[in-house]
């Protein structure tokens, strides 16, 4: 059984890796059994097409993901915190 280490034992940035590497290994799992299930055959698409596919897919994920990463990080990092916020009239704070 595979178990996660403890978060405070895990660097800041280790997780997004792990979280990545996690992610791009379930879409290449699902897109290698549609492809040994042969269900890009029924397209007529080449060894070309199906390479474009994968690394499209491949690709986008990967974009979709590390945004996504990076506005957790954000949000975790209070970077994003005073973005907004008017600034106070002088003399009072």
């Amino acid at each position: 059984m595979f178990l996660l280490p403890h978060p405070a034992q895990v660097l800041p940035m280790s997780w997004i890796r792990f979280f990545l590497g996690v992610c791009a290994a379930i879409v290449a799992l699902a897109l290698l059994g549609v492809w040994a299930l042969r269900g890009f055959d029924t397209f007529g698409m080449g060894f070309h097409g199906i390479l474009a596919l994968l690394l499209g897919a491949i690709l986008s994920s990967a974009v979709g993901i590390g945004l996504m990463a990076l506005v957790f990080f954000s949000n975790r990092s209070g970077h994003d915190d005073e973005i907004g916020r008017p600034d106070p009239p002088d003399g009072l704070f």
